[in-house]
């Protein structure tokens, strides 16, 4: 049922109500004033349009409160999403999906509110995923052409939320359904994190990406005019960034010509929309911000930065991505890592992606592809550039390329990210703040990312404090998303 099928039925049920009663007074020969005809009409519409309200709010698939809750969360550990040290025994103040009001133990709590104490408890705003991917992946194991349906991709959209994983940029080979469900989600129809999306993005022909994807989710243009014509195709979807894939594979496809690319720019910032490029090699990397590309959507990989690049980089304010999922996820489940006996891993994987993890052979055949070892030596400079980059001011986003390949795991990259984030060189709180206040202004998304009066309540409220170990941030005590608290939490017993 519609919100408008939900009004209707409401003012049909007001309508029969005042027939009735107008009967009974007929029948009874009691005189009604203009004024009583009046006052009884507004009491029974007044009473018929709260109830088509309510309707309204029961409208929303997967939410377990109504949009008009209030709630207080008291005598909690915050921190921000701005960088700001903590600030501890902090009461926020919940009401129709936003922040109302930021105080300390003082604070008045509403009679309406539901009041719930966080003692012991951290507070952070929701993760920010600025490359992400839907619909690639069937039953949570295998690559597949066919993947982008309605279910598929709302279930990998509610395993983001579950994970605290509140915002996601889908960065290219979207099917147009992506539309379609972004609309939902923004007139309250449908649950899971909130979508923002680069719809197709554009390829090249027998080129990258290399991903299996049906002809309707990339675009592989051979001249600048078709490369306008997809740009221009794109913005009218109303894309929030169109992506970019400049990258030969060492060698293994062609690679996006300059022309294509700087025609894409060109075209794209014509229509006020930004360009994120998937890329590899430093030199593809110093030519795209020359040329205008807005977001490196990968760290750079073959080789070490230079001053040249950073200072580029800084002087066009290009944002920069680094995404270590990508070439660990290649190797690391050979490797048997601790954190795959975790149910915080386990639940997000899956119970078919756990058995090939566990088949036989499946270790040897991973660290005797001659792949791994370039994903591993890919890995450890990626490291290094991140903070070469961020140490000089670069501003730095937050990314994993979950949902590409089945390894990339959503939810779980997201958080296992901000630990190769700190295992690069950054503090935790620099991790975080990247992915929540820093992402925020990558997406120019200023509704959210920040704990503070007027923004979303996309929360994440986490059993242990992330600053003393980024590994904490796994031990996900609730998720509220629009200020809804998401009940069904990775590794916790029913």
């Amino acid at each position: 049922m519609g919100v408008v099928q939900a009004l209707a039925g409401a003012a049909a049920g007001g309508f029969a109500a005042i027939a009735g009663l107008l009967v009974e007074r007929f029948a009874s020969k009691k005189p009604m004033t203009a004024r009583s005809n009046f006052v009884v009409i507004a009491i029974l519409l007044g009473g018929s349009l709260a109830r088509a309200q309510n309707a309204a709010v029961q409208l929303v698939p997967g939410r377990r409160m109504p949009v008009q809750q209030v709630v207080m969360l008291r005598n909690a550990r915050v921190i921000d999403g701005t960088g700001a040290a903590p600030q501890e025994h902090v009461s926020l103040l919940l009401r129709n999906g936003k922040i109302e009001q930021v105080g300390g133990a003082e604070m008045a709590v509403p009679v309406e509110a539901q009041v719930r104490d966080l003692t012991g408890k951290t507070v952070i705003p929701g993760l920010i995923c600025a490359h992400s991917h839907l619909g690639l992946i069937v039953d949570d194991a295998e690559s597949s052409a066919t993947g982008y349906t309605r279910e598929n991709v709302t279930a990998q959209l509610i395993q983001y939320e579950r994970y605290g994983v509140t915002t996601i940029l889908s960065l290219g080979l979207n099917r147009d359904l992506v539309f379609v469900l972004r609309d939902e989600q923004q007139a309250g129809r449908l649950a899971g994190a909130s979508i923002f999306t680069a719809g197709r993005g554009i390829g090249v022909p027998d080129g990258a990406p290399p991903l299996l994807s049906a002809a309707d989710q990339i675009y592989r243009p051979t001249t600048e005019k078709d490369a306008r014509r997809d740009v221009d195709e794109m913005a009218a979807q109303r894309v929030d960034i169109i992506k970019i894939w400049v990258d030969k594979l060492h060698g293994k496809v062609p690679e996006m010509t300059p022309e294509i690319y700087k025609a894409v720019i060109d075209e794209a910032h014509k229509r006020h929309v930004r360009v994120a490029a998937h890329e590899y090699a430093l030199e593809d990397a110093k030519q795209l911000v020359a040329d205008g590309v807005d977001v490196l959507a990968h760290s750079v990989r073959d080789q070490v930065v230079d001053d040249v690049f950073v200072r580029s980089m800084k002087q066009h304010h290009v944002w920069y991505v680094p995404t270590f999922t990508v070439d660990e996820s290649a190797y690391i489940y050979a490797q048997n890592a601790a954190f795959m006996q975790t149910p915080f891993f386990q639940q997000a994987a899956g119970p078919k992606l756990m058995a090939k993890f566990s088949a036989p052979g499946y270790a040897e055949k991973i660290m005797q592809d001659p792949q791994t070892a370039q994903h591993q030596k890919d890995f450890e400079v990626g490291q290094q550039n991140l903070k070469k980059v961020f140490d000089a001011g670069v501003s730095v986003g937050f990314g994993t390329d979950s949902g590409a390949l089945p390894g990339r795991i959503p939810g779980f990259a997201e958080h296992h990210e901000l630990a190769l984030m700190v295992r690069a060189g950054l503090t935790p709180l620099q991790a975080i703040t990247a992915a929540t206040g820093e992402n925020a202004k990558l997406l120019h998304a200023g509704d959210r990312g920040t704990i503070a009066p007027g923004k979303r309540a996309d929360l994440l409220v986490l059993d242990a404090d992330p600053l003393v170990d980024i590994g904490n941030t796994q031990r996900i005590f609730a998720v509220y998303h629009d200020g809804h608290n998401i009940a069904d939490l990775p590794g916790r017993t029913k």
